[in-house]
């Protein structure tokens, strides 16, 4: 999660929207990053998409040994990604009450209708991820 964090860091330095993801493989990072929504004006570049979608073109179909680890609770889109990537693992850190599916607004992970149901494990260094937000927002407004 600390590598999450940094890369959410990053994304403050590019006035992009702090949350940061990482993929671990066999206990070595496969792939980081952060959001990117204005510096590729590209609503759908989220942290956990750009991440999955590096890994994908490097010829990964499926993340079943894999854990993501991302800064923010996912949203209904990246947890579409998440389960149709098969990603064995989520670990996130601060919750999103407004648009979170993890367990915030609804929980798509625990949802029979899907064929994959990753493990997941919430508030993993929630205060810090928390913050990073809510300074951000702080700074904006």
């Amino acid at each position: 999660m600390r590598v999450a964090l940094k890369e959410a860091e990053a994304a403050v330095a590019q006035d992009e929207i702090p949350i940061g993801a990482c993929v671990v493989h066999k206990d070595q990072i496969v792939a980081q990053n952060h959001n990117r929504t204005q510096e590729l004006n590209d609503p759908l570049a989220h942290a956990e998409l750009l991440v999955i979608n590096e890994l994908m073109t490097k010829g990964s179909k499926y993340l079943y040994d894999c854990t993501l680890y991302v800064t923010l609770e996912p949203c209904l889109m990246c947890a579409g990604a998440i389960i149709l990537a098969k990603v064995g693992r989520v670990v996130y850190g601060a919750k999103d009450p407004k648009s979170g599916v993890a367990g915030s607004l609804l929980n798509v992970f625990q949802d029979k209708s899907y064929n994959h149901h990753p493990e997941l494990k919430s508030g993993v260094l929630a205060a810090e991820c928390a913050l990073l937000l809510t300074d951000f927002f702080h700074k904006k407004r």
